[in-house]
């Protein structure tokens, strides 16, 4: 088991001065990871009048202040953006941070402000599309080689993007989707992990153990007999005392989570707040350790 540490990309993590001081705490503090959401908006309403920072920008600044620390969005909604330039800013700081990125990946939401708001397609369906079309383009981007592409949303005529990725033949790509809805993990059964988020569970709530072990059922059904290395993220709050992290976090992984993701309530407002994040890093993280 793995830990992380997820913080959004608005309030006071909008700075991304702010972003390298939590980076610097959890890489002190023996975390093996810091994730950013990649939002615009999200959620206008309870959301309006907070800044927004840009994820890679705020990466940048964590980058330039660790040495072991592995970073990544948690998760970038691909069809938001064009896959070229994405494939650009992943690249830059996979050679900044010397090979430490992991891109997440999903339709991303919510729909209605993320898209709608700036009079893009909100049908679900499309975006899926987009994303899967545009994680493809990614994954060769990244190599390096040369990229000639007809899609029903990309086009791309001898292409060459240089450098590619320090990690080879890509950094891990992991994939977000709502369980139980299936095709988001087909999706992520071709790639190196997934990040499933449960109807059941809002952000900050741990899941059941009972739809962990679900997904991954399902998951290692469709990767067949792929043997690569392939990662389960899950998270929330977990408790202050070890035994209790311990009696919460051993279930979750003898089901078959590699990561921990260590999670603020969404509905509390220190979701947002440096201070209480920075508590919770300096703390460190969860005493439990799968076995071997």
């Amino acid at each position: 088991m793995r830990y992380s540490i997820n913080i959004p990309n608005f309030g006071d993590f909008a700075d991304a001065r702010t972003v390298a001081k939590a980076a610097v705490a959890a890489e002190n503090a023996g975390w093996d990871a810091l994730f950013v959401w990649d939002h615009v908006v999200h959620d206008k309403t309870a959301r309006r009048g907070q800044p927004f920072g840009d994820p890679w920008m705020l990466l940048t600044a964590a980058a330039l202040a660790t040495s072991r620390l592995r970073l990544g969005t948690l998760v970038t909604p691909v069809a938001r953006r064009r896959p070229e330039q994405l494939a650009r800013q992943v690249a830059t700081l996979d050679a900044l941070s010397g090979g430490r990125v992991i891109f997440s990946a999903g339709v991303g939401g919510p729909i209605g402000d993320e898209f709608g708001s700036f009079g893009d397609v909100v049908d679900a369906k499309v975006l899926a599309e987009r994303l899967d079309e545009g994680l493809g383009l990614l994954s060769r981007y990244w190599s390096g080689q040369r990229v000639d592409h007809d899609g029903p949303h990309y086009r791309v005529r001898d292409v060459e993007l240089l450098p590619a990725t320090v990690q080879q033949p890509r950094p891990p790509v992991w994939i977000a989707g709502v369980w139980p809805n299936r095709r988001p993990m087909r999706r992520a059964a071709a790639w190196d992990g997934v990040v499933p988020l449960f109807k059941t569970a809002s952000h900050g709530h741990p899941p059941a153990v009972d739809e962990v072990r679900d997904v991954v059922d399902y998951v290692r059904e469709h990767r067949g007999t792929q043997a690569s290395p392939f990662e389960v993220v899950v998270g929330g709050v977990s408790p202050g005392d070890p035994a209790e992290s311990a009696d919460l976090i051993a279930p979750l992984a003898e089901a078959g989570a590699t990561w921990w993701d260590e999670r603020q309530l969404q509905e509390s407002e220190d979701l947002h707040r440096l201070d209480a994040v920075l508590r919770r890093i300096e703390a460190g993280p969860p005493g439990y350790r799968a076995r071997s």
